[in-house]
């Protein structure tokens, strides 16, 4: 397990039912497969050696006898290789029957678990053979010449790289109190699932859905093998269920009613899955009464790193048909945020920057939803445009055009002079444009929306964004402050998303001209005077870095908590020019602006220590009054350290 990462899968061989002989070679040519790629550890379904459906006969001696010669078949098999497999077979104990899984690595057969919950209904009746693992004593059991222990306790496994995992059988899953709960909570990272669920219309969609939920619950990976072609369609039939989750989402998928052996591949990020759950307090302090045998895998040889799993480029930005959706819910969370603001201060009036440029778009787009929802008048949000020395054509142009076609309040104020003088106040050279220069005019603004808030009965609504308040990109006390800050969970990658979205839902084409003009605008404070042909000479992501770089790395190190060799590593496989719009960089870019992020977070917490209110609106937020509290004066010298190591050839 390097980076955190387990290479696992679920396996689906062909079945013969009652002919284990033929269900070992499948069997074998299905882990060899696994163990030629790295795969940690694989699953194969209920009952796998001798086929799930093999009913009565699996009370004749003939049957048992043999899967017993298979599985030494199989221990002979693995002896020489690292990969831990877990197959179904039945296994005998006194004058009982079991429904078991059997996990082998090297030759070993390191635990047997039975499986708890046998369902009796329908077209089901396993407790005609099997009984529950609720109902029998703690025993030893001889299996393949193996003494085994067999009880109804749970059992976590550990991999030679450390990972957990535990064990449940089909039916357990369904059950109102499956034992992959106890597992969990005991510990492990992993649940497999060996099963043998027929194919009914709707069964499909349900499974999958249950499995999100419950690996979501569990805040666990959760990989699913369930018996597929050669098992007896005599009078159903089993559609070879290949799938992992990991919290909540599906990571991979294999293809039902495949007449071919398959072997699903999936990486589970298990260190990923272990900081949400030191994160979760609710999981975490359910964990202090659970307990479970736990059972150490062999070691295993060294292997090299091969990072399996697409890295998506945009962790913020929702994908697909959930495209729409999302960016109509964020909206209303943000509107519905500001909306309770100002019932609760019984204001009706809201005044707001507008520069022409991404932030202030959106704002202004919320602020008008936030007054349709309470029935308020449109001219109660008053929109100022203060140009100043890099204030460009284009984007005076369009701040002035939005306002004007979606009916608010405009007002028109020049800092120009109120700066010019300021810096005759306090002695600064106007031709020197270092951050006095540049701060001067953020804070100008921004007193200049407080004294019309207070002139107006009215509060500042806030334009700076999520990613700008992770890097410090804020004048402290000018453009970082405000009276309610409606972008506050919103990163930059994201919102450029949210304002095409509104341009695509409008009816009025002007509207939808001049905000898809902001979306093609480069993103600038336009601070710096313009150049002689009034193009601006200041590009943020020219100085601060690509937003979606920071966004990313934003991202993984608040949302996983991950180290910035891992962060980095996971860039260059987001960014390597494999996905159309993402980077692409190198990895000498990479680690340059992933240095500037850790170093811009660490220093500018000040910044956030003191941020105005403002909604969340995704998983990652980093209010200092809900999910991100840190000391200002922290020391970054271990990130920084670590990101110098980076190697870059």
């Amino acid at each position: 397990m390097e980076y955190g990462l387990i290479t696992v899968a679920a396996a689906i061989p062909q079945v013969r039912v009652a002919d284990p002989e033929f269900n070992l070679r499948a069997i074998e040519e299905l882990v060899a497969r696994a163990d030629g790629i790295g795969v940690e550890v694989v699953c194969f379904p209920e009952l796998s050696l001798t086929g799930y459906s093999c009913q009565d006969l699996f009370f004749t001696q003939q049957l048992l006898t043999k899967a017993d010669e298979a599985l030494r078949g199989l221990l002979e098999f693995t002896r020489g290789r690292d990969v831990i497999a877990i197959v179904g077979m039945p296994v005998a104990t006194g004058c009982q029957l079991l429904n078991c899984a059997v996990v082998v690595q090297k030759g070993e057969v390191l635990g047997v678990v039975a499986k708890s919950h046998l369902p009796n209904y329908n077209e089901f009746y396993e407790k005609r053979w099997f009984v529950s693992a609720n109902e029998i004593k703690p025993a030893t059991v001889s299996i393949a010449g193996h003494s085994v222990a067999v009880s109804g306790e749970p059992r976590l496994f550990v991999t030679a790289g450390g990972a957990r995992f535990g064990i449940e059988i089909c039916e357990d899953l369904w059950a109102p109190e499956p034992p992959s709960g106890t597992l969990a909570l005991a510990g492990a990272d992993i649940i497999f699932n060996l099963s043998a669920s027929n194919e009914l219309v709707g069964k499909h969609t349900y499974l999958m859905s249950l499995l999100a939920q419950q690996s979501a619950r569990l805040i666990c990976g959760y990989v699913y093998s369930g018996c597929g072609f050669g098992e007896s369609t005599q009078d159903v039939v089993y559609g070879g269920n290949a799938m992992a989750y990991e919290n909540g989402k599906l990571v991979a998928e294999g293809k039902r009613f495949s007449l071919e052996p398959q072997l699903l591949v999936a990486q589970i990020d298990v260190e990923s899955l272990r900081t949400e759950r030191r994160a979760n307090t609710t999981f975490s302090t359910s964990t202090s009464a659970m307990a479970a045998t736990v059972i150490q895998a062999n070691a295993t040889r060294p292997r090299s790193f091969a990072m399996l799993r697409s890295v998506e480029p945009w962790p913020f930005i929702p994908h697909g048909t959930a495209m729409e959706a999302s960016c109509e819910e964020i909206l209303s969370i943000q509107a519905h945020g500001l909306a309770t603001r100002l019932a609760h201060t019984r204001c009706r009036c809201v005044v707001l920057g507008i520069s022409g440029g991404l932030d202030s778009t959106l704002a202004l787009l919320v602020c008008v939803r936030a007054f349709a929802l309470l029935g308020l008048p449109s001219d109660g949000i008053v929109g100022v445009t203060m140009p100043g020395f890099g204030t460009t054509g284009r984007t005076h142009r369009n701040a002035l055009a939005l306002m004007q076609q979606l009916g608010v309040a405009q007002r028109e104020i020049s800092i120009a002079a109120s700066v010019g003088q300021h810096f005759a106040d306090i002695g600064h050279d106007p031709a020197k444009h270092d951050a006095t220069y540049e701060n001067s005019q953020a804070r100008e603004r921004t007193q200049i929306l407080m004294d019309l808030a207070n002139q107006l009965g009215g509060i500042v609504v806030g334009t700076g964004d999520l990613s700008e308040l992770a890097l410090g990109w804020a004048t402290y006390n000018g453009d970082h402050m405000s009276m309610y800050g409606v972008n506050a969970g919103v990163p930059k990658t994201l919102i450029r998303h949210l304002v095409r979205h509104v341009a695509a839902t409008m009816a009025d084409g002007t509207i939808r001209a001049t905000l898809l003009d902001i979306i093609a605008t480069p993103i600038s404070p336009e601070l710096i005077p313009v150049s002689e042909a009034g193009e601006m000479t200041q590009k943020t992501e020219d100085l601060v870095g690509p937003y979606e770089l920071h966004d990313f790395f934003l991202y993984h190190f608040v949302r996983h908590g991950f180290r910035p060799a891992k962060i980095f590593m996971l860039a260059q496989c987001a960014f390597d020019g494999s996905r159309p719009g993402a980077g692409p960089y190198d990895a000498p870019t990479i680690r340059h602006w992933l240095t500037v992020f850790f170093r811009r977070f660490f220093s500018q917490q000040f910044k956030r220590s003191c941020m105005p209110d403002g909604s969340k609106v995704g998983s990652v937020s980093l209010s200092p009054r809900g999910d991100w509290r840190m000391p200002s004066d922290a020391s970054v010298s271990v990130w920084l350290k670590e990101c110098e190591e980076l190697p870059i050839s």
